[in-house]
């Protein structure tokens, strides 16, 4: 029995979803398939039934869930043993925002660099459901994202809390009540789809209010820290993204939200390179509030 389809096997399990798993597994759906025809035959069972559209387990295949948690459990302990006699190594991909890449992540790879010099790094800047989908099909070790992520899969830690916050030029607060800032200039928007939509959202329900218009700015705190600046428009930003305007008073916060902006880094339980990994999380943890204090 091979440990491939065992494997195969255990995450077509998790999701009753060939397709799912295929994305997960970045295999074909044929190879998905034929692997799991190859246990059916060595042990002479079914192991999946369909009632509808729905997919289940059979006794059988439920069993063997059992016996393949454990079974792949030990492999990965075995692999995390071996890698321990001659430490991290090999490559680390970490995904996240530009505005994390910039003004964390930065710093934290020259570190990590001179501690481990013989992993190769590599970053991968992208919005937080870019970061999800790259970490769970495997494209990414480490990821940092601002929103929530419920796989199963997923391991998630939180680094950070922050307010968010509605902020306009000094300029225009300068010129304008509220209501006239409200009534007569644009909200600035991350691209449609965005992991902060929900967040947004809140804002306007706690403020009662609907934008006159709004210009989407792509999937950049950066992009849209420097519209506001321009006095293009309002919008919702992390207090740390924008600390430094609101404290030399270039930004004026409008309102704060009721709920808050937390940060997580995810990456794979149960992965062969779990020793890299968590050398790299462990400094990620230490030092993420240090670099937010600076």
């Amino acid at each position: 029995m091979e440990l491939r389809n065992l494997k195969t096997f255990q995450v077509v399990a998790e999701h009753l979803n060939m397709t799912k798993a295929a994305k997960i597994l970045r295999y074909t759906q044929p190879t998905i398939t034929t692997q799991i025809q190859v246990l059916e035959r060595e042990l002479d069972q079914t192991l999946f039934t369909r009632v509808g559209k729905k997919t289940f387990l059979t006794p059988a295949g439920k069993k063997l869930k059992g016996y393949a948690d454990k079974i792949l459990d030990i492999v990965d302990d075995l692999k995390r043993d071996m890698e321990e006699i001659n430490g991290p190594s090999g490559s680390l991909t970490i995904a996240a925002s530009e505005y994390y890449c910039i003004n964390h992540l930065s710093l934290l790879l020259s570190s990590y660099r001179k501690l481990h010099p013989q992993v190769s790094l590599k970053l991968l800047p992208c919005n937080s459901l870019d970061v999800i989908q790259k970490v769970l099909n495997s494209e990414a070790n480490i990821g940092i994202i601002a929103c929530d992520c419920e796989s199963s899969i997923i391991e998630k830690r939180l680094l950070d809390e922050e307010r968010a916050v509605l902020v306009v030029a000094s300029e225009i607060y300068k010129k304008h009540t509220r209501e006239e800032i409200f009534s007569n200039y644009p909200f600035l928007a991350y691209h449609e789809n965005c992991s902060f939509d929900g967040l947004i959202e809140q804002c306007f329900t706690e403020l009662n209010y609907r934008p006159v218009s709004t210009i989407e700015c792509g999937g950049s705190d950066e992009t849209i820290r420097r519209a506001v600046l321009n006095q293009t428009g309002i919008a919702l930003l992390g207090e740390n993204v924008i600390k430094e305007e609101l404290s030399n008073g270039k930004l004026v916060p409008l309102h704060y939200s009721n709920q808050s902006i937390k940060t997580h880094f995810i990456y794979l339980n149960n992965k062969s390179d779990g020793l890299t990994v968590n050398s790299f999380a462990d400094l990620l943890k230490d030092a993420w509030h240090v670099i937010n204090e600076q």
